[in-house]
């Protein structure tokens, strides 16, 4: 039997063992409980059901001891709402009683089910860089807004496993490594340096939670709805979600943003454990160090994650299809790139594909074949899946948004105009699960620029000047285009590059390894691209991006007083380089 209160056209159902005798007034439509209404700000009405035994009113008024182990449907749009809720349900966390007015529960099991009448100007499906970005701009924009994220954290894959637990586990094993083996340089003599991998976990796992608990608190101060749970379309503005608490609950939106990211793609015939054959979120839980760890795929992931356990004593074997690691880089710098790996003790066999994958034991044997026809067997002791990610939509049943669902490009993502609306117009979607790189920062620029969009405004983001950065030591950062790709497209172009060998910084920290180069425009001297292999190259690159977007010219970064002595001073000669002479080269 149920009872129903009605506030703001949205409900909760409360599931209760026991209630404490409570009575209240009763006419055909009577407020109750106003200390419970004062917190809430809004009107409440308990509207009785049709079959409800009369035997139970005395003169207008019901006891609700009767109610033993129903469900009373509480309806809530409003943030105040959502306090009075959360101080009934603390006393069953606890297992006191906990009383808001009159209204008095006992053993309450929490919360079974919500549908939400009251409609969001947005929904956003999915809590990642991308997804939980736009909720925020949104709210800021003074709409109502609903997140609704499955994994029970916020941040997606970047910040849960991907992103932020790998450079934390790429510093401390640089710091590992440079205890082990540079110190000495230094002046600083460490003996017996140790691995302790689970305190180095532990660092770890703090600084994500962390930062997820940061986005929860930014959730909390800019008044955006936080829904735990997987969701899927019930229709074009209905998202119905399955609740991780049990349960499900119904948010509809005037908008949504589907910012639902991107799964590893697999490979045939390699089946991935997250044990001995792991993606890159098996690489970040390891229990050990792994004597020999086979990289598949020369990318960003494979060689950070590489990088890791190579510095921690793992043997480092890269297997990647292309002729070369890291294809969308710049020639020159991908060159200087892998000899530095080599130095650092990585192996590649190029040209070389994976056929099959067995596990033995302790071991894996992978079945490779060159492009040559040769074939070979190779063994590892775990094997590091990272051929690329792909769009996930799995499970959002797109086919009831309409007969013909959303449109979708040959590899599976989204089709999207140039305000990131689907095929629906009201149902936009950003990140991985479009077109363009497949970048952290790069879905957080689409949300922004979504959401203006959504709002009437204008919206802009510039795929040529999203940067990508590969977190090694020493770390490849860029943006823009390549020396090879202006080639390819006819354009004419000057290049000036500067070594970091020549900068007083670098030479002073011991780390001058790599150099910065710039491809401009031959006639108008118009930044083209900007690449880095080098000490903080992730940092510097900013600097080349910032350019880029006002459309400066090298000779304006060169002509631009930078500090002494800084690495910085490297982009400056690099620019002078291109479009005159540097001074210390």
């Amino acid at each position: 039997m149920n009872l129903r209160f009605i506030a703001c056209n949205c409900s909760i159902v409360i599931s209760c063992a026991s209630v404490m005798p409570m009575h209240v007034s009763v006419t055909s439509v009577t407020a109750v409980d106003m200390s419970l209404l004062q917190i809430c700000q809004t009107r409440m009405y308990l509207y009785l059901p049709a079959k409800w035994p009369h035997s139970h009113l005395h003169s207008g008024v019901i006891t609700l001891a009767h109610l033993v182990n129903c469900n009373f449907c509480v309806e809530r749009p409003v943030a105040a709402w959502n306090m009075a809720l959360r101080a009934l349900t603390a006393g069953s966390r606890t297992g006191r009683c906990q009383a808001v007015g009159s209204l008095t529960f006992r053993s309450l099991f929490g919360v079974r089910g919500f549908a939400s009448a009251e409609q969001q100007d947005l929904v956003v499906l999915g809590g990642g860089p991308g997804g939980y970005v736009s909720a925020i701009k949104a709210a800021q924009m003074g709409m109502k807004v609903t997140c609704i994220e499955g994994r029970g954290k916020l941040g997606g894959t970047c910040l849960n496993i991907g992103c932020i637990p790998s450079k934390a586990l790429l510093n401390s094993s640089q710091k590992y490594h440079d205890a082990k083996d540079n110190f000495k340089e230094y002046g600083v003599d460490v003996s017996d340096v140790k691995i302790v991998l689970p305190q180095m976990m532990k660092q770890k796992d703090k600084a994500v939670a962390g930062l997820t608990s940061g986005i929860e608190g930014l959730f909390k101060k800019n008044k955006v709805t936080y829904v735990k749970g997987w969701g899927t379309f019930k229709g074009p503005n209905e998202i119905e979600v399955s609740l991780l608490d049990g349960g499900n609950q119904t948010v509809s939106g005037k908008n949504i943003i589907i910012a639902t990211g991107s799964e590893v793609t697999p490979l045939p015939n390699i089946p991935i454990d997250e044990e001995r054959i792991v993606s890159s979120t098996g690489a970040l839980l390891l229990k050990e160090v792994p004597k020999n760890l086979a990289v598949v795929g020369g990318g960003y992931i494979g060689l950070e994650m590489g990088s890791v356990w190579g510095r921690l004593g793992s043997k480092i074997t890269v297997i990647e299809y292309m002729d070369t690691i890291v294809p969308t880089m710049d020639g020159e710098v991908r060159k200087a790139f892998q000899r530095s790996l080599t130095k650092q003790g990585f192996k590649f066999k190029l040209n070389t594909k994976v056929n099959g994958a067995k596990i033995e034991a302790d071991k894996v044997t992978l079945d490779l074949e060159s492009k040559k026809g040769e074939k070979e067997t190779f063994e590892a002791d775990v094997v590091l899946v990272s051929a690329g990610r792909r769009p996930y939509l799995t499970g959002l049943n797109l086919d009831k948004i309409s007969s013909e669902g959303l449109k979708r490009d040959n590899r599976g993502r989204l089709e999207v105009n140039a305000k990131f609306q689907t095929s629906v117009p009201h149902i936009y979607a950003i990140g991985d699960c479009i077109p363009g790189p497949m970048l952290a920062h790069k879905a957080e620029e689409d949300g922004v620029a979504a959401v203006e969009y959504m709002a009437g405004k204008k919206g802009h983001v510039d795929y040529n000047t999203v940067p990508g950065i590969v977190y090694t030591h020493p770390e490849v950062a860029s943006v823009g285009k390549t020396e090879e790709q202006c080639k390819a497209e006819g354009i004419e172009v000057k290049c000036g590059k500067f070594a970091f060998m020549a900068n007083s910084r670098a030479r002073t920290v011991d780390d001058a390894e790599g150099l910065v180069k710039f491809v401009s425009d031959a006639k108008t001297d118009k930044i083209l691209g900007a690449h880095i292999m080098g000490p903080s190259a992730g940092e510097l690159i900013s600097e080349c991006v910032l350019a880029m977007n006002y459309g400066a010219s090298t000779e304006d970064v060169a002509r631009t007083c930078h500090g002494h002595p800084t690495l910085s001073e490297a982009v400056k000669e690099a620019a002078m380089a291109t479009y005159s002479k540097p001074i210390h080269s």
